[in-house]
C-alpha cells in the first residue's frame, strides 16, 4: 500500500493532469500577450515524448514569427479561394457526407459559436469572416503549421494526433491555450513556398497559442463530450 503522503502526492499530480486535460479547449480569440522562444521550445521538447511506432516519430513543426505569420494569413486571404469552395487534395479531413451522430455533434458546435457572436443562420458573410479568423491564428502571438511526410502511413497519423494533444495539453500546463487548425490544410499551395515546406510534406494543420482574451464572448464555447454508453463497450 501507499504511504499517506504518497497517496496525497498521487492525488495532486491526477488532478493537475486531469485539470490540464480537462481545462483544454479550443480558444478563438487571444491576447498580444508575448511567449517567450524558450517556452515554446520547453512545450515542444515534453511534446516530442509523445509515443509513435517504432519511435519513427513522423511529424514536423514550423513555428512562425510575426512577419511570417502575416504572410501566411494574406497568401491564404488574397487568394480568391473561399472556405466553401476550398479542396482538400493533399488529404481529406472530413467525409464526403456527414451522418449521425457526427452531423448532430457538428451542427451543435456551429450553431454555438454563432449564437455567442450574434451570427445568424443566414448571415453568411459574418460566417466567412470569423471563418477566416482562423487564418490570423485568431490574433495569437505564436502560430504553428505542423506537417507529416506524404510516404507514411495512417498509423503514423494517428502518432501525430499524439503529438498535436501532448502540445496541447503541455500549453495548459503553462497557463496557455490553444487551437488545432485543420482550415489551413487545404491552403498548402500558398503556405508552402512561404515556410520553405518541400513536397513530400503535407500539411496537416496550423496550431494558434497564447494567452486567452476571457473578454471574447467566442471563449465561452465549452463543446459538449457524448457520454461513456455511447462509445464504451466494457467486454467479458
Amino acid at each position: 500500500m501507499l504511504a499517506p503522503d504518497k497517496k496525497i502526492e498521487q492525488l495532486d499530480e491526477t488532478a493537475i493532469v486531469d485539470e490540464a486535460m480537462l481545462s483544454r479547449r479550443s480558444v478563438r480569440a487571444f491576447l498580444p500577450t508575448p511567449v517567450d522562444d524558450e517556452t515554446i521550445r520547453d512545450i515542444l521538447r515534453v511534446a516530442a515524448r509523445a509515443p509513435s511506432g517504432t519511435n519513427m516519430q513522423p511529424w514536423k513543426a514550423y513555428v512562425l514569427s510575426a512577419e511570417k505569420r502575416e504572410q501566411v494569413a494574406q497568401a491564404i486571404l488574397n487568394s480568391g479561394v473561399r472556405a466553401e469552395k476550398v479542396v482538400w487534395d493533399d488529404y481529406v479531413y472530413y467525409p464526403d457526407q456527414f451522418f449521425e451522430p457526427y452531423l448532430t455533434r457538428r451542427r451543435a458546435v456551429g450553431f454555438a459559436l454563432y449564437n455567442l457572436l450574434g451570427i445568424g443562420r443566414r448571415e453568411v458573410e459574418r460566417m466567412r469572416a470569423q471563418h477566416d479568423r482562423n487564418f490570423t491564428f485568431f490574433d495569437a502571438p505564436v502560430g504553428m503549421i505542423f506537417t507529416i511526410d506524404r510516404r507514411l502511413n495512417k498509423g503514423s497519423w494517428v502518432d501525430h494526433g499524439m503529438f498535436l494533444q501532448s502540445i496541447m495539453i503541455a500549453a495548459r500546463a503553462r497557463g496557455l491555450h490553444t487551437c488545432p487548425q485543420a482550415a489551413f490544410a487545404p491552403y498548402h499551395r500558398q503556405i508552402r513556398p512561404l515556410l520553405g515546406i518541400p513536397d513530400e510534406e503535407i500539411v496537416v494543420c496550423g496550431m494558434a497559442l497564447g494567452h486567452e482574451d476571457e473578454s471574447k464572448p467566442e471563449n465561452q464555447l465549452r463543446s459538449e463530450r457524448a457520454e461513456l454508453d455511447e462509445f464504451v463497450s466494457f467486454v467479458s
